[in-house]
């Protein structure tokens, strides 16, 4: 690679990532105030988780609608419409009288916010080679990470100066500022030609074969874990050991550090030793079962230890989300059907999502902390097997 095309490579990456950081910024806002929130507004937890369910359900829904119109639209300016509508429903909230104000808000927003993943992979596919996107997609993912540390850092600062509401007009503020940005600076990407062969392949999905729905339902099942996890740790932290909201919301700082240090660790193992991402994620998965089994264990006896196994296990759920949501739509790149694929296995996350953040409040609610934490184990050891009987099937279909 010259001088030139690393240049413009780095820049890319730094486009990218600091894009999806602030996609993030304006996304987990919520999650991550909504334990400050239960004691200022009066409303309970399962009424407050109403919005963010509500918000995965219609993210997880848009992946699809965006990854269809991203393999046929300019994606810079569907990410560019994303940011728009995000912006404006972020300014929405703090206006908000009631918890179903807030979940039409955040339903739109979670829609909004749908408009820039699936765009992002076809950029990302269309302007740089395999390799390139590896490595891209790998830092692009720091992006969340960093996304979150800085809505964990900067809130609890928020919240002692202000309140909860301007959280959401700071998140508004980083998300105008992007636009412009992207607006400016992001390339189009090229018209990419399908050949004849191709496009008669193309009606023929492969999202029906057992591989890719035995994955789709092992992305399932890390979205609850990736996402519920992120969300409600900071409550589990504050009741558990009786802390300060914004303590326990700084407490969240943990999990994007570990998550990129996962990301980084699968990655290089992935390059290195193991090029398959489904048996990566295995491993990965079952790292995270290992990390929530120790949670379980300590839980209530150490602070630290538990925000230590919740981070790894958090973090070990970036790093299937990586092998899975990153990688495995690069596969499809000569079918022209790459942002398709990206919104359709990003969707099936938010699936997960939207199962575990109103379901963790009522475990929780019901049952208490460790019960909750004894699913979080099931879950990712359900995912370890689940993507460890599809490592063949993943071996076959890629050479066909």
């Amino acid at each position: 690679m010259n001088n030139t095309n690393l240049t413009r490579t780095a820049k890319l990456t730094v486009l990218f990532t600091v894009m999806y950081m602030v996609s993030y910024i304006t996304r987990i806002n919520f999650g991550a105030v909504i334990s400050e929130m239960v004691l200022q507004t009066g409303l309970t937890k399962a009424q407050l988780g109403m919005s963010l369910t509500g918000s995965f359900i219609f993210y997880g829904a848009g992946q699809i609608v965006s990854g269809a119109c991203g393999d046929r639209c300019s994606p810079k300016k569907l990410v560019s419409i994303g940011f728009a509508a995000t912006v404006l429903m972020n300014l929405l909230i703090p206006l908000c009288r009631s918890h179903y104000a807030m979940l039409a808000v955040w339903c739109v927003n979670g829609f909004a916010q749908s408009f820039m993943w699936p765009p992002l992979v076809k950029l990302m596919t269309v302007l740089l080679t395999r390799e390139e996107y590896s490595r891209c997609s790998a830092k692009v993912s720091w992006g969340s990470s960093l996304g979150t540390m800085a809505v964990y850092l900067i809130s609890p600062a928020v919240i002692s100066l202000l309140s909860w509401k301007w959280v959401f007009v700071f998140s508004a503020l980083c998300g105008a500022g992007m636009l412009v940005f992207w607006h400016r600076l992001c390339p189009e990407a090229p018209v990419q030609r399908i050949s004849a062969a191709t496009s008669q392949t193309r009606g023929k999905s492969p999202l029906m074969t057992p591989v890719m729905l035995g994955i789709m339902l092992a992305i399932i099942l890390m979205g609850m874990l990736k996402d519920g996890v992120t969300t409600w740790m900071p409550s589990f932290i504050a009741e558990t050991y009786s802390l300060g909201s914004e303590v326990a919301i700084l407490t969240g700082v943990a999990l994007p550090v570990f998550s990129i240090i996962c990301v980084q660790s699968a990655s290089a193992f992935n390059r290195r030793v193991l090029p398959n991402p489904v048996s990566c994620a295995a491993l990965v998965f079952g790292a995270g079962a290992v990390s929530s089994a120790l949670l379980m264990l300590s839980n209530g006896r150490s602070a630290v230890l538990s925000v230590l196994f919740s981070a790894v296990l958090t973090g070990c759920m970036h790093g299937v989300n990586f092998m899975l949501i990153h990688l495995v739509p690069a596969y499809f790149k000569s079918r022209g059907n790459v942002s398709s694929i990206a919104g359709v296995l990003n969707c099936c996350t938010y699936i997960g999502s939207a199962l575990s953040t109103y379901g963790i409040a009522l475990i929780s609610e019901k049952s208490g902390w460790n019960a909750t934490v004894l699913v979080w184990t099931v879950i990712a050891a359900a995912g370890g097997a689940l993507c460890t009987l599809c490592i063949k099937r993943w071996k076959n279909f890629v050479q066909e």
